[in-house]
């Protein structure tokens, strides 16, 4: 499912032609590339020419007001929902050949209530036509990278909340994937479990260095997860500000107390809330 990048050369030499592989320049290090992206819902235009630059190997949180279009930005890019005009590419790749996982806000729905978390785990596995002995390895795996105490052979209602979205977390890694979609995935979590979560991905994302786009509504996760928190403008939406956040990795509670970041969380709410106050 992998194939070679484009040439740089090509990819350097200026404005997009009209070929499915043809894009503006991008920078060196981007791992995915959006350019000229629209999406209207009946006369609302929520995306308009926009463009965006994703580096390899980094972790992006997505924040903005409400009805931005910050879950619709990445159902786009993640080909769950059709976008009107643009690209968008994966190290010079269309989507189709690119492996994503993905992470739904809602792990009741996401998970099949008729299989045993070890199979829902194992689910989609199947369509990557490998032995036996590799899918065990993978869920093998997977499950070590998790200090997640789980009973897999129970089913998803059997199971709490917290130990659902791990299933769904490892179940989205378990395919080793390019990128990584996660959409508000500890909102419906209490705040014990949800510092947890926060634990065990960014233990997940030390190892793999899987690039990683997560939509948040809490300004904290978005920056304390982040290495850059990409800030929304009101539709038509476009980019606010392109915000980094280098703390040391792992980063604890006690993070949430430096210097660093009470500086960028209260740039990233001065944007935020300039923008929430435009008409």
């Amino acid at each position: 499912m992998t194939s070679s990048p484009i040439d740089l050369k090509n990819a350097l030499e200026g404005p997009a032609a009209s070929g499915p592989s043809d894009h503006r320049w991008y920078p060196p290090g981007t791992h995915i590339t959006v350019r000229g992206l629209s999406k209207r819902f009946g006369a609302t235009t929520l995306y308009d020419n926009f463009d965006l630059d994703i580096p390899r190997g980094q972790l992006i949180s997505v924040f903005g007001p409400n009805g931005c279009g910050k879950s619709t930005l990445i159902n786009m890019m993640s080909g769950i929902l059709p976008f009107d005009a643009g690209q968008v590419l994966f190290d010079g790749k269309d989507l189709k050949d690119t492996r994503i996982g993905y992470v739904f806000q809602n792990y009741r729905e996401a998970m099949f209530p008729w299989l045993r978390a070890i199979d829902n785990l194992r689910y989609p596995l199947k369509f990557l036509k490998l032995s036996k002995g590799e899918m065990d390895a993978r869920v093998d795996r997977i499950i070590a990278r998790f200090d997640v105490k789980i009973d897999l052979n129970r089913y998803p209602y059997e199971l709490s909340g917290g130990q659902q979205q791990s299933v769904s977390i490892m179940r989205a890694l378990i395919v080793e994937p390019e990128v990584l979609f996660m959409d508000e995935p500890f909102s419906a979590l209490d705040y014990e479990m949800t510092l947890f979560m926060r634990e065990q991905l960014q233990k997940v994302f030390m190892e793999t260095r899987t690039t990683t786009l997560l939509v948040s509504h809490d300004l904290e996760e978005a920056v304390h997860l982040a290495d850059k928190i990409l800030l929304l403008t009101r539709k038509p939406t476009r980019v606010a500000d392109y915000v980094p956040f280098d703390a040391p990795r792992p980063r604890d509670t006690e993070t949430l107390s430096s210097p660093d970041f009470v500086r960028v969380k209260a740039h990233s709410l001065e944007v935020f809330q300039r923008e929430v106050r435009k008409s």
